[in-house]
């Protein structure tokens, strides 16, 4: 069988190679250049290998008349909530920039064609969440860039991943890692199916891991390296009182 072990940067993903660290800092910017510039350094001093954040458009996501979100917790509309969360497309080259000069790989997770395009000539691989992952349009825009693809499978059962492994294979691109998660904000620790990541690794030939949504710091983790995870993803905050719907649930720098 050939060796499935990517490239991202210029760190080697797979079996045999050091489990390979995101740190997922989301939206937890708050639409301050300069806090997303801090998070990098929280990734950088806690010597993870990555630090992604998300770039998507509220109009591309949702209509104006969507209504409110429970799992949000906020009365204003999921449409002004999103909008208010995202990621500028004139940060990019500064983010990038400013994580190469630190020494981590600078990555982002898109919601719509757009986005990627906007976003491609900053980043070394890309990343599509569970919530578009049956999105396969959007699968074969981004395979077709060429670079190593991670893909969270947080939303869908064994043969809607193989449908998603299909049409990404389909447009000529080998280098596809996949992560199993559980989409829930906090997720509950006896949710996380770890035992999933070999299951994806065995059936499909590819890099797996683990992106982990529970609040613990190890628990998740260790168990996915125990079961032979070669990534793994752990969102992050610089507090848990700030302002907004992913900081409640994200590890602080210490943790």
């Amino acid at each position: 069988m050939k060796d499935p072990t990517i490239t991202v940067g210029t760190r080697p993903v797979g079996d045999g190679h050091p489990c390979f660290i995101i740190v997922e800092a989301g939206s937890n910017h708050n639409g301050s250049l300069a806090q997303a510039k801090r998070l990098i350094d929280v990734a950088v001093s806690a010597k993870a290998d990555a630090v992604k954040f998300q770039v998507f458009r509220a109009e591309r996501l949702y209509p104006k008349s969507a209504g409110a979100s429970d799992y949000l917790k906020d009365a204003r509309s999921i449409y002004d909530i999103i909008q208010e969360m995202e990621l500028p497309y004139e940060w990019l080259p500064q983010l990038s920039s400013y994580c190469r000069e630190q020494g981590i790989v600078f990555l982002a997770s898109v919601f719509d064609e757009e986005s990627a395009d906007r976003l491609d000539p900053y980043v070394a691989a890309h990343k599509i969440a569970s919530y578009e992952m049956t999105h396969l349009p959007l699968v074969r825009h981004v395979a077709k860039k060429g670079k190593p693809t991670i893909i969270s499978t947080g939303t869908a059962d064994l043969s809607e991943v193989r449908e998603t492994v299909g049409a990404f294979r389909a447009t000529g691109n080998p280098a596809l890692m996949l992560m199993q998660s559980t989409a829930s904000y906090p997720a509950p620790l006896a949710s996380l199916n770890v035992r999933a990541v070999a299951t994806l690794k065995d059936t499909f030939g590819v890099p797996a891991g683990l992106s982990d949504h529970s609040r613990d710091p190890l628990i998740g983790p260790l168990t996915a390296v125990a079961v032979g995870a070669n990534l793994l993803e752990k969102h992050f905050t610089i507090s848990n009182t700030l302002p907004g719907p992913d900081h409640r649930f994200a590890l602080e720098p210490a943790e």
